[in-house]
């Protein structure tokens, strides 16, 4: 039987994208209308937030493994987080939660040591930016990460917690990413790190001019290998 896979989701929208992955690609290895047995819990985005402005980061960490202890109680076998941003928070996650975990980034450092990238641009919250999730993950594969400017970071951030958390995806934003991905060409990146769990649906390969890393349907299609291992 396959392993049930738990998703403890932050925001919605990516949450959302995640859970619809799995369960649509699944078929193609499992078998018509099959998938893992999915199950997600998620506590309101604004008591991430809350523990997020403070950089509460073992506040961050409680939550995620009260969602895992959850997920437990109802058979899931392991846990994916499609959020890249608390990930910051995963040692704590490790070290107390009664279920085994993939870890977002690891994933996607596996994926661009798959396809030989060398040099990663990284979009995402400014928490996620100015944060080591993908810098720790990426350094032992040789791998270097790049992220944008200063004044492009803070409107990022706002795009994605203004519009994309609350499934607004416009034109003008779109555009904007694409125009922080040709400085991060310019830059020497070879890829770019969609790193917010929300940036796919906004932005997709032909909207960029670097080779995307699409976070979230990464994980997933990591989750449904190790379902069905």
């Amino acid at each position: 039987m396959p392993k049930h896979v738990g998703i403890v989701a932050c925001s919605a929208e990516g949450a959302a994208l995640c859970y619809r992955t799995l369960c649509s690609e699944a078929p193609a290895v499992m078998g018509t209308h099959q998938h893992p047995e999915v199950s997600l819990h998620t506590f309101p985005l604004g008591r991430y937030m809350e523990a997020l402005e403070r950089e509460g980061w073992d506040a961050v960490a409680a939550l995620m493994v009260a969602s895992a202890r959850k997920l437990a109680s109802i058979g899931a076998d392991f846990c994916i987080c499609p959020d890249n941003t608390i990930h910051q928070a995963f040692a704590g996650v490790e070290r107390d939660s009664p279920l085994p975990w993939l870890h977002i980034a690891e994933e996607v450092a596996a994926e661009a040591a798959r396809r030989q990238f060398r040099r990663l641009g990284i979009l995402g919250t400014r928490f996620l930016m100015d944060g080591p999730v993908y810098p720790e993950k990426l350094a032992p594969r040789a791998i270097a990460s790049v992220v944008p400017g200063e004044l492009q970071r803070q409107r990022i951030n706002q795009v994605i917690f203004d519009e994309l958390v609350n499934g607004r995806f416009l034109p003008e934003s779109r555009a904007y990413f694409s125009a922080v991905i040709d400085d991060l060409k310019k830059q020497g990146c070879d890829a770019v790190v969609l790193g917010c769990t929300e940036i796919p649906l906004l932005v997709s390969d032909a909207d960029s001019s670097l080779p995307t890393l699409d976070s979230t349907r990464i994980l997933a299609r990591a989750a449904l290998r190790k379902a069905i291992e």
